[in-house]
């Protein structure tokens, strides 16, 4: 087998083209009918009455339907904005998808009362102009012969560009109205509502609830009890973005208890430390020399023993788990853990473990992989991301440390599959489902995808099942078990061996683990149940390739619009490149949950393939998205084939056996270029690390890599073998406690 490769180089950086939409126009063929005008100026009439009469709020909330999922310049270019300083784009505080028949935007603005009053005056002036010259109508070929001037445009009152704009606007726009959220909980639920210029506790007090500063999470996000939500239904309805119960039962995992010799363990040296955020766990196990235990529960809760077998027993599979299930000997040895019990065994309060888990990574820097294995037996909603993984999203970006979700299960005498609960739905962090044996999913898997798009799980392991179930530890013996919560820790062990003792990114790490899930056919498996596969047992076949493949990872940063890379040299045979290729990008972007459903902030476009004769980028997956192409692509086409606004991203050619040879252009090296794209005004993306994991089959089974590590080598590229065995030589030497006479 062959060492993976590390290529170590400098990516170029280019800003991005300031004309690379053309002008203003609607789609070929397409029209906008005075009609349609005066029903979004009614619109708009209406609601600046409503708003004028409240006291609430000095401006107003307006909820922009639109007749499908928009890209960004597909949204408002000029209604609910006001010149450069205040684009329409500015104002979002939140998204959703409405599913009446296809997917569509539904997008809320918060913008003031003078803003709304000119975007009436300025609808009212384009009504006037298509009456005027456009006969009531205007369409794609007029405003073409507008942009090159073969219609004179020589209104006053507005200028073309704001009019050229307007039009396409309400084109894209179906109507405007007031977004109304009608949740209804039997307990306390945590409310996030729409960001405005008023204080959220002045807000609250204004309506007559008084909380206190202690049931506040964020500056939108809250929590109220039943009576309190109540009074915010009755007199605001409008400022609730998003609400979820605060009360979530744990999914259930199945123990059968068995009778078994008491295993023996050393005491730990210098091995990693795993953090796990969970139930409690029970010190007087064999192995709780390995675990530093740390109890947040409030001394006022009861427990009893239930409370201590779940955490216990994630707890025991990190540390020990290939002892008892030697069929998953994965070769990363033992783990020390640092354990957290923020719930009981059978339910949580979200808000405190909101607040628990910030405190314990800021408190906790030195730990780089967090395994967490609780759920909620709730769905999630596919409008919005759950609290809970909002903040676990947040503390990875800001953070250099990844999570290890379970998938959630379903409950006991469920059949029927059903979404994921939280806080699987955290797109930062790596979500795992559980298969058995065959690699099939397992009959209490719940099922992705988040917001109706990203792909969760990330990847499946074994979690055991009625056949082969799962060996663990508990606080009363061994017992065999079976659930997603037992397969997330065999994925923590793999990444903390990876980023602790190999010394890998984390970006690389989770490029790697999801890239070993993958292979060279077209996947057959559902990716809403397995994500994008199941990982191999062995650590070493994840960073390992075959003999006639080349592996290596590379990682960078995105500073600009373009970076990129033309200088990959793919080994030529007869000016011919013998090879297929694959690659898996991943990168922990800023997340903005009052965007709803538009939740990433950054978006890296990956093109990776050979360069051609114009020194152009024929990517493996045919990804045309980009300027250079000049080709339109529709929203949802670009999400579908292309994965846009997704952090994880793989891209792969198909193994068929019948597989020929690629030309190998007058420039015979393949080129890899990342386009970094904004939803936000402000710039996320700058200084956002990115980890690539490529590999390349030769089709014709020939080993090839030494070839490749000499011309990587000449063409200035710094390339270290992944030894696996040196690199716990060094792990082992820098862990060591030095003393001195």
């Amino acid at each position: 087998m062959n060492n993976l490769l590390q290529l170590k180089g400098r990516f170029e950086q280019a800003s991005r083209s300031t004309d690379t939409f053309g002008p203003t126009n609607l789609p070929t063929g397409q029209s906008v009918n005075i009609s349609k005008l005066q029903g979004l100026l009614k619109n708009l009439i209406d609601l600046q009455k409503d708003w004028q009469d409240q006291n609430l709020l000095p401006g107003a909330l307006i909820t922009v339907h639109y007749i499908k999922i928009a890209a960004k310049s597909n949204r408002l270019q000029a209604l609910l904005g006001k010149g450069t300083s205040n684009p329409p784009n500015k104002s979002i505080v939140g998204a959703k998808f409405s599913f009446d028949t296809s997917p569509k935007h539904v997008i809320t603005h918060y913008v003031s009362l003078n803003i709304l009053t000119d975007s009436i005056k300025q609808l009212t002036h384009c009504i006037n102009i298509l009456n005027q010259q456009f006969n009531g109508e205007i369409d794609h070929d007029i405003i073409d012969k507008i942009n090159k001037k073969e219609i004179p445009y020589t209104f006053q009152t507005i200028a073309k560009s704001n009019f050229l704009k307007i039009i396409v606007d309400a084109y894209y726009v179906e109507k405007f109205d007031v977004s109304i959220e009608n949740a209804v909980f039997e307990h306390d639920a945590i409310i996030t509502i729409y960001k405005t210029d008023v204080r959220t506790i002045q807000l609250l007090e204004k309506i007559g609830i008084n909380i206190l500063s202690s049931r506040i999470m964020d500056e939108t996000t809250i929590l109220l009890r039943p009576d309190e939500l109540e009074i915010l239904k009755t007199k605001a309805p409008f400022l609730i973005a998003m609400a979820v119960s605060d009360l979530s039962e744990i999914t259930k995992d199945d123990f059968e208890f068995i009778d078994d010799s008491v295993v023996k363990i050393n005491s730990p040296k210098n091995e990693p430390t795993i953090g796990v955020i969970d139930t409690l766990f029970d010190e007087n196990v064999y192995f709780s020399e390995w675990v530093e235990y740390i109890n947040m529960l409030s001394r006022d809760i009861p427990t009893d023993s239930d409370d201590y077998r779940h955490g216990t027993a994630v707890t025991s599979i990190i540390v020990d788990g290939p002892i008892f299930n030697p069929h998953l000997d994965d070769g990363c040895g033992r783990f020390k853990v640092r354990h957290f019990g923020v719930a009981s065994g059978s339910s949580f309060n979200s808000f405190t473990i909101l607040r628990n888990i910030s405190e314990i990574v800021a408190r906790n820097r030195d730990i780089k992989v967090w395994n967490l294995s609780l759920g909620s037996k709730l769905d999630i909603n596919p409008n919005f991301i759950s609290p809970e993984a909002a903040i676990l999203d947040k503390i990875q970006f800001e953070n250099d440390v990844v999570f290890v979700i379970a998938g959630t299960n379903l409950s006991s005498g469920e059949t029927k599959t059903r979404a994921l609960g939280a806080p699987a739905d955290s797109i930062n962090s790596i979500v795992v489902n559980s298969v058995n044996m065959d690699k099939q999913p397992s009959s209490y898997s719940r099922k992705g995808p988040v917001l109706s798009f990203f792909i969760k799980p990330d990847i499946s392991y074994y979690g055991g099942d009625t056949k082969k179930p799962m060996r663990v530890c508990t606080p009363t013996g061994e017992a065999f078990v079976q659930g997603t919560s037992f397969a997330a820790p065999w994925i923590a062990r793999k990444l903390s061996y990876l980023i602790d003792i190999l010394g890998l990114s984390r970006e690389i790490a989770k490029a790697l683990l999801v890239h070993s899930a993958t292979t060279w056919d077209k996947q057959q498996s559902d990716p809403t149940l397995i994500g994008h596969g199941v990982i191999p047992i062995h650590v070493k076949d994840i960073v390992h390739s075959q003999d006639d493949e080349i592996q290596f990872v590379i990682q960078g940063i995105s500073e600009k619009y373009d970076t990129y890379n033309y200088n990959i040299p793919v080994p030529v045979v007869k000016e011919k490149h013998p090879f297929i290729a694959k690659a898996t990008l991943c990168y922990f972007p800023a997340c903005s949950r009052n965007q709803g459903v538009d939740y990433t902030n950054t978006e890296l476009d990956i093109k990776f393939g050979r360069l051609d004769n114009k020194n152009t980028i024929k990517s493996i997956n045919k990804n045309y998205q980009t300027e250079e192409y000049n080709q339109h692509i529709w929203e949802e086409d670009a999400r579908s084939f292309f994965r846009k606004w997704d952090n994880v991203k793989h891209i792969r050619d198909t193994f068929t056996g019948k597989n020929r040879e690629l030309k190998a252009y007058n420039n015979p090296l393949w080129g890899l270029s990342l386009k970094t794209k904004e939803r936000l005004e402000e710039r996320f993306g700058e200084g956002l690390k990115f980890g690539i994991v490529i590999t390349l089959k030769e089709i014709n089974g020939v080993n090839r890599i030494d070839e490749f590590i000499k011309n990587a080598q000449f063409r200035s590229w710094l390339v270290n073998k992944i030894d696996v065995d040196t690199r716990i030589d060094i792990f082992n030497i820098a862990e060591e406690e030095i003393e001195f006479e």
